[in-house]
């Protein structure tokens, strides 16, 4: 039976390079279309696509997949399933009524915890220490649908959105592969969604604003939560200051201010805790670790200077 796979990101790969190593008849690849991006703002096609043109799976790529010939391409394949996996547009009833046993999504949460577009990074940013994967049968809602199964995965205090997203995206590719041997055998039945949901809507580029005046533990969490998009930073004499990597230390001091440095360490107070940068960006300066940091660029930065936002430096 014929399968469509919708995805767009590097996280929708291990769950169509699965369903393909298990034999599956993939005979359509949905995916959004080349955006551009990069130096001469080239088109850059979604990799997703790259992916399955390699291996010779039709690929198509609709602005809008309420589009007329779309949908009749849809029904006249007749899939058995359509599987979404991060595809980044929301699925219309006339998409999940075409197939025969219904359309799966592959979600980065534990749902109805974390609702929406970036699960894996409010998870991260609220402080989480435990997240999941799960399959659900789509509905009309934002993530409301039954869920067919869920798997848990432990947040680490290392984990950035990145290491976290491959492990999920590996992890819910088995996941999925599960879910439909077990539809097919009539072992797994939707069930409900059970407890209070909670949303993660897409970031945006002012998320990655560090507030000083939060705990050390939160700016920690945020610096993961927000790499690779939009990254964490703030502001050192008017110039964007890119924050890649830090520590959290005991310790108190004026939010924002600068309480230590010397030739390979620079500590910054918050409301509660001290922040250890490990690596950074300086505006105009390649992204570099503290230590190079403070013998170049950085190396007339003083105690007592303040980060923060535009206003504060």
């Amino acid at each position: 039976m014929s399968i469509v796979f919708f995805g767009t990101p590097a996280f929708a790969i291990p769950s169509l390079k699965r369903l393909i190593l298990h034999q599956e008849d993939i005979v359509l690849v949905v995916t959004q279309p080349d955006k551009s991006g990069g130096r001469g703002h080239r088109m850059i096609p979604p990799p997703v696509k790259v992916f399955s043109e390699e291996r010779k799976i039709p690929v198509v790529q609709p602005n809008s997949i309420r589009d007329e010939d779309f949908l009749k391409k849809l029904k006249a394949i007749s899939p058995e399933f359509i599987i979404v996996v991060a595809y980044g547009k929301i699925i219309p009833p006339e998409i999940l009524e075409l197939p025969e046993k219904g359309c799966i999504n592959l979600h980065a949460s534990l749902l109805p915890r974390y609702r929406g577009a970036a699960p894996i990074q409010w998870a991260i940013i609220n402080g989480e220490r435990e997240t999941g994967i799960t399959t659900m049968l789509m509905d009309e809602g934002l993530d409301t649908g039954p869920v067919l199964l869920q798997k848990k995965e432990p947040i680490l205090m290392d984990d950035t959105t990145s290491t976290l997203s491959e492990r999920l995206a590996e992890k819910g590719a088995d996941l999925l592969v599960q879910t439909l041997k077990g539809i097919r055998r009539g072992e797994i039945k939707p069930k409900p969604q059970m407890g209070k949901p909670t949303y993660a809507p897409p970031l945006k580029k002012t998320d990655g604003l560090i507030d000083w005046n939060r705990t050390a533990i939160e700016i920690f969490n945020l610096i993961r939560g927000v790499q690779p998009w939009p990254g964490a930073y703030t502001y050192l004499r008017g110039k964007v200051l890119k924050i890649k990597k830090v520590d959290i230390e005991d310790g108190s001091g004026e939010p924002g201010k600068i309480v230590y440095k010397d030739k390979a360490n620079l500590l910054v107070a918050t409301r509660e805790g001290l922040i250890r940068i490990l690596e950074l960006q300086l505006e105009g300066k390649k992204a570099m670790d503290i230590k190079s940091f403070l013998q170049g660029s950085g190396k007339d930065i003083r105690v007592g200077e303040h980060l923060g936002t535009l206003q504060d430096t």
